[in-house]
């Protein structure tokens, strides 16, 4: 018997996930995650490309030529091979401005993806407790079940020896459907809240583990992910800025070509040349373009403009959503206070109801009401519990931290 109940409680031991397991699959498994990871890593590409422009290039290259009909100048067939080595010696700081572009975008990158996991850790832990909420729900819907059931059961009896009405049993099995009916509706929330847990996770969700999370104390608030990701986006606008305009700079770069030569059909008395090394130093300078360039870094800084007042607008948004994280915490500590209260006061008095239920001191609407005001209660102090566990939640992430580190 006792190997028996052992197998059937291991199961639900094993696949019982805790809040932290779920977070912390989630933070890898989660596809938006990886997404964005592989984003990082193709701006981490970006950065390499830019700094390897500074250094020389090599090309190697050739060609022939066929003339139909060949002069004593020219041969008719011509072959060339070649090397090119080619370096920018100074492009006015547009290589160095378009490095400093490419990290900051680099850095936007990693804000945003820890941006989004802190985003999911806070909607997996709503998740999470609503889940449990549910669950208390419904744990309680079918306690009173079973208590409707076997006051039907003793009503019928009585009516059967016509000690009651047959309304009386009517009305018992009246709130016995309506309990069937919200027991089936919370399962449906059940299911639904697991699906949508299931998915941000990247998992299926079958049972819950019980988790806590620490008590606030004394935070530092840092700046939310979202304000640093417009913040780097906002520095890269103002490298690409400089970098446009270094075109207003002279541009100066150097070749060394070495070619070598064959030839067919040519004059005997004429030598060609079999190989030959050119050096070039070129220098440009953008003397006109009808303000082209300048309009484009006009354009660049108005938008870096843009995004500073973005960042002012959620600095402002971070500093009231922690204010009201913080009111909704004691606002729901409170609620606790209160619902602990009630639920103590209905249980009593439904055991006291019931006792005289049973004797036949009250009829059975009383015995209703005080089993329908005993399963609210018990209801809406869970609920009120677990809202205490969201509250730290988005305390937390308000104030830019991994929810996932402050779990018991």
């Amino acid at each position: 018997m006792k190997k028996q109940l052992l197998l059937l409680i291991v199961p639900a031991l094993i696949y019982a996930d805790d809040l932290k397991s779920l977070l912390d699959f989630a933070t890898t498994n989660n596809n938006i995650v990886v997404s964005k990871e592989f984003t990082q890593k193709a701006k981490l590409k970006d950065i390499g490309v830019a700094k390897s422009a500074i250094y020389p290039t090599i090309d190697v290259g050739g060609y022939y030529k066929r003339d139909d009909d060949h002069s004593p100048f020219q041969p008719g067939d011509i072959y060339s091979g070649y090397v090119k080595v080619g370096v920018d010696l100074y492009n006015g700081g547009k290589s160095s401005n378009t490095i400093k572009e490419y990290k900051s975008l680099h850095d936007a990158s990693k804000y945003a993806s820890s941006a989004y996991k802190k985003s999911l850790q806070l909607q997996i832990s709503e998740d999470f407790y609503n889940l449990k909420s549910v669950e208390s729900r419904l744990d309680a819907l079918k306690e009173a079940g079973v208590q409707l059931m076997a006051a039907l059961q003793r009503v019928k009896k009585f009516y059967e020896v016509g000690s009651v009405t047959k309304d009386d049993v009517k009305r018992l099995e009246a709130a016995y459907s309506n309990n069937i009916y919200a027991i089936n509706s919370a399962k449906y929330q059940k299911i639904a809240l697991q699906k949508m847990l299931a998915l941000k996770v990247g998992k299926k969700v079958e049972q819950l583990d019980n988790s806590t999370l620490i008590v606030p104390h004394n935070l530092q608030v840092a700046l939310n992910d979202n304000i640093l990701t417009l913040q780097s986006n906002a520095t890269s606008l103002k490298y690409a800025a400089k970098s446009v305009n270094s075109r207003y700079y002279p541009q100066i770069r150097f070749e060394d070509t070495y070619s070598v030569f064959a030839y067919n059909r040519k004059d005997p008395k004429v030598v060609p040349l079999n190989e030959q090394n050119q050096l070039m130093l070129t220098l440009n300078i953008r003397l006109f373009d009808r303000g082209t360039i300048s309009k484009q870094k006009e354009s660049l800084l108005l938008q870096k403009e843009a995004l500073g007042k973005e960042i002012e607008q959620y600095k402002e948004e971070q500093k009231s959503n922690i204010e009201l994280a913080l009111l909704k915490i004691e606002t729901v500590k409170a609620q606790i206070a209160s619902a602990k209260s009630s639920l103590d006061a209905s249980t009593s008095a439904y055991e006291t109801v019931q006792k005289k239920y049973a004797v036949g001191l009250v009829d059975y609407v009383t015995y209703l009401d005080a089993l329908t005001v005993k399963t609210e209660a018990k209801s809406q102090y869970e609920s009120a519990v677990n809202s205490l566990q969201i509250a730290y939640a988005k305390y937390y992430f308000y104030t830019n931290k991994n929810i996932k580190d402050f779990i018991q």
